[in-house]
């Protein structure tokens, strides 16, 4: 990924460290941890705290592709360990706090899996995706895609940190679904080059990363909230349980995102990411809920806590990003940074 424009002290205290110090000493980065202690102190949301989200972006980059110019070595240094995980406390904290979750099921994979399709369930509202079936323009189409290539353009990835993490039957569904996300051993069919096919077919910059700077804070949120649960053991319950509820929303919406990508004059080349997404995910979504999410309440019952949170933390932040989306779109402007140059 290229380096990103910074948005505040700790990011620029970030960005400047890796492109100027060695990560060779064992005390790297430890400077960092007056910026981020400051910065947490004085927030007022983290959801939607430009500086903080997009450090954090940055911090679990390492652990991704890298960024540009920066040495590997800064993967592991203590410093940022320290820092990352100051941030991803408050984060945590934050979801935790936002998120109510339902009665707790019986501890079998049927109960489990009921649970999951009774938060995920369609609620009859509008949402971005009825919008963009019938109204959105072709340039708010765009600024959809832009804010889904932040993680879109890399899918399946955070959910992959969780494969080690688990065993036997939630293993074994996890793996299933993650072999369709990644082409089923066909290069062109991974989900995230298709993505990056429909962002090619709409003009867009197809390059991971390419649009970091174009997005406000809950568009990084969302992408960061995965990669928290997927790195970190402790919530391996909440990434299972994060992916289920991915793969119990996408269908329906999927299939509307595709007409109205149609309704609009793109082709059938950005459509068919949203297209294959309706039939894998129809299918998806019952392997991640009887086997991936109820197995490994099966197996490891304490962690039901944990798979209906990450559940409901995933919707919530949704909903968080799409009400920012149609606020601006509703009041005639882009939802975008504002150096962006998608300015409806």
């Amino acid at each position: 990924m290229k380096q990103p424009l910074t948005r505040g002290p700790v990011s620029t205290a970030l960005l400047d460290l890796l492109g100027s110090a060695s990560a060779d000493d064992p005390r790297a980065g430890e400077e960092l941890q007056e910026p981020v202690f400051s910065a947490l102190a004085d927030t007022p949301d983290i959801a939607f705290d430009d500086d903080l989200q997009l450090t954090l972006f940055c911090l679990y980059e390492l652990h991704y592709s890298g960024i540009e110019g920066v040495d590997d070595a800064w993967e592991w240094a203590p410093g940022l360990i320290g820092a990352r995980r100051r941030i991803e406390q408050t984060f945590e904290e934050k979801m935790r706090a936002a998120v109510e979750l339902p009665q707790r099921p019986r501890t079998n994979s049927g109960d489990v899996a009921a649970a999951l399709f009774k938060m995920t369930a369609p609620d009859g509202g509008g949402g971005i995706s009825r919008f963009a079936a019938k109204q959105a323009s072709a340039e708010q189409l765009q600024e959809f895609l832009t804010h889904k290539s932040i993680y879109q353009l890399r899918e399946a990835d955070p959910h992959t940190w969780a494969i080690p993490r688990l065993r036997g039957r939630a293993k074994a569904a996890l793996v299933e679904i993650q072999a369709d996300e990644y082409g089923g051993g066909r290069p062109d069919r991974v989900h995230a080059e298709l993505f990056a096919q429909a962002m090619r077919g709409a003009g867009l910059n197809p390059e991971f990363g390419g649009y970091v700077d174009d997005v406000p804070a809950i568009t990084l949120a969302t992408a960061n909230l995965m990669s928290m649960f997927g790195l970190n053991r402790r919530l391996r319950g909440a990434i299972v349980g994060h992916l289920s509820a991915y793969e119990m929303t996408s269908s329906q919406p999927s299939r509307m995102y595709a007409n109205g990508l149609r309704r609009a004059g793109f082709g059938d080349d950005v459509a068919e990411y949203f297209d294959e997404h309706v039939e894998a995910d129809a299918v998806h979504e019952q392997i991640a809920g009887r086997d991936m999410a109820g197995g490994l309440v099966e197996a490891e019952p304490g962690l039901l806590d944990d798979v209906l949170f990450g559940a409901a933390a995933a919707l919530a932040i949704e909903t968080w990003l799409g009400d920012h989306i149609m606020a601006a779109w509703k009041e005639g402007r882009s939802s975008l940074q504002p150096q962006s140059s998608f300015a409806v």
